[in-house]
C-alpha cells in the first residue's frame, strides 16, 4: 500500500476542491464580463429610473448651465448604482432586500436632492418650478437591459453604457430650441465607448463602469459650458474647438487609458486601440 505524505494529501484535496469561476456579463451597461476560467456568463441588473430631461420643457437660458450639471449628476448617480449592481452580481451579499435597502433606496434619496436643485435653478431665474418629485424612485431593469440616461434622453440604451454613454449626438438640449433670452445651445458628440469594449473581466467591471461614468460626466460638463456660451458668446470662430472640445478630448484619452489598464491588469491583454475612441468630438 502506498502511503501519502501530509503534503501530498493536502495537494490532492486542493485539486479535488477546485471550482471554476462563473463569468458575469454586465449587458445592462454595455459591458461583456468574462472570467479567467470559462466562458459561461450571466447578466447584471441595472437601475431603471425615469428620465428627466424630456420632462422639463423649455428651460430659461439663464438656468441652462445649472440644469445641465444636475442632469449630469442624475446620470452619475445611476452609473454608480449600476457599478454596485455589477459588484452584487459578481459577489452577492445581504438578504433579499439588500438591493432595495443598500442601492435603490440611497439612489432615490440622492435623486430627490438633484431634482430639487433643478427646480431651484429654474425658479431662481423666474421660471415656473417643475414638479419633479415623482421621478425620484427607481426600480430594476431585467438583466441585459440598459438604463436610460438624461445625457441621451429619448434614446434609452442608444449608445450603450447603461443607456447613453458619450452622448453621440442624441437627445435635445435642456430647454429645446426656444431658450428665453439666448440662442440655441450646441451639444457635444463623441464616439461611444461602452459598446466597443472587449470582454471585461468581472474583477475589472466596477472600475470600468466608473470610468465610463467619468466619460459621461466630461461630456455633461462640456454641454454645460456650451450652454453658457449660448447665453454669453466669447472668443473667435475657433473658441469652442480650443476651449471646450480640445480639452474634452484630452480628458477622454486619460479616462479611456484607465479603462484599458483596468482590463489589462486582470487578464493581461490590454486593449491598445480603445484610445482611438477619445476623438474626434464635435459640437453641433
Amino acid at each position: 500500500m502506498v502511503r501519502r505524505t501530509l503534503g501530498q494529501r493536502k495537494h490532492a484535496a486542493w485539486k479535488l476542491g477546485g471550482v471554476g469561476v462563473v463569468a458575469v456579463a454586465l449587458l445592462g451597461a454595455g459591458l461583456t464580463l468574462a472570467s479567467a476560467d470559462d466562458g459561461a456568463s450571466t447578466a447584471a441588473q441595472t437601475a431603471n429610473c425615469p428620465t428627466v430631461r424630456d420632462k422639463l420643457g423649455n428651460v430659461p437660458a439663464a438656468a441652462l448651465a445649472g440644469v445641465e450639471q444636475e442632469l449630469a449628476n442624475l446620470d452619475k448617480q445611476i452609473e454608480e448604482a449600476n457599478a454596485r449592481l455589477a459588484q452584487q452580481a459578481a459577489n452577492p451579499q445581504g438578504g433579499a432586500n439588500f438591493i432595495n435597502n443598500a442601492i435603490l433606496g440611497p439612489l432615490a434619496s440622492k435623486r430627490v436632492a438633484a431634482l430639487d436643485r433643478i427646480g431651484i435653478n429654474i425658479n431662481r431665474v423666474g421660471g415656473q418650478r417643475p414638479d419633479l418629485a415623482s421621478f425620484a424612485a427607481c426600480g430594476l431593469n431585467p438583466p441585459g437591459t440598459r438604463s436610460a440616461l438624461n445625457g441621451n434622453a429619448g434614446n434609452a440604451g442608444g449608445n450603450a453604457n447603461a443607456g447613453g454613454n458619450n452622448n453621440a449626438g442624441g437627445g435635445n438640449n435642456a430647454g429645446g430650441g426656444n431658450n428665453a433670452g439666448g440662442g440655441v445651445a450646441q451639444r457635444v458628440s463623441c464616439p461611444s465607448v461602452a459598446d466597443r469594449l472587449p470582454a471585461v473581466p468581472a474583477r475589472a467591471a466596477a472600475e470600468v463602469q466608473r470610468e465610463l461614468a467619468n466619460l459621461d460626466k466630461q461630456i455633461a460638463e462640456a454641454d454645460a459650458r456650451l450652454a453658457q456660451l449660448a447665453i454669453r458668446p466669447e472668443g473667435g470662430p475657433n473658441f469652442v474647438r480650443n476651449a471646450v472640445i480640445g480639452p474634452l478630448e484630452d480628458r477622454r484619452v486619460a479616462a479611456i487609458n484607465r479603462i484599458a489598464t483596468a482590463i489589462g491588469r486582470v487578464d493581461g491583454n490590454r486593449p491598445g486601440n480603445l484610445v482611438n475612441l477619445a476623438r474626434p468630438c464635435s459640437a453641433r
